[in-house]
């Protein structure tokens, strides 16, 4: 069984700083990109950052610079340091990986999201 755990959410205020990590664990095989997604309640779910087994990331366009993605491939970790937040970032975020177990081929993980609010 495959479990991602996500910690790091919370309360700050406007303009303050905010680090998630995700540990993926369990009967892992091999995992591919890693990332993050948030969510606001009757919103789809948006994509934050995504980074491959490579380092090569990629971020959503409302990010502008201000949050950094990164991964450790040997403990199956990876953060978001989310720099210069705003109340509009206020959402559940999700960690995700695409990964392959030793008993599924390859699927998306979930976490189980943590809450992150932005007060103004």
């Amino acid at each position: 069984q495959v479990q991602l755990v996500e910690s790091g959410g919370g309360l700050v205020h406007r303009g303050g700083s905010l680090r998630l990590s995700c540990a993926a664990s369990g009967n892992i095989f091999s995992i591919n990109a890693m990332g993050w997604y948030r969510q606001v309640p009757g919103n789809q779910r948006e994509l934050v950052a995504l980074i491959s087994t490579g380092g090569s990331s990629r971020y959503g366009k409302f990010v502008k610079g201000r949050f950094t993605i990164s991964r450790d491939n040997a403990k199956n970790t990876v953060d978001l340091q989310m720099n210069s937040l705003a109340p509009e970032d206020t959402a559940v975020y999700y960690c995700n990986a695409y990964l392959k177990s030793d008993y599924k081929d390859w699927s998306d993980y979930w976490g189980q999201g943590t809450q992150v609010t932005v007060s103004s």
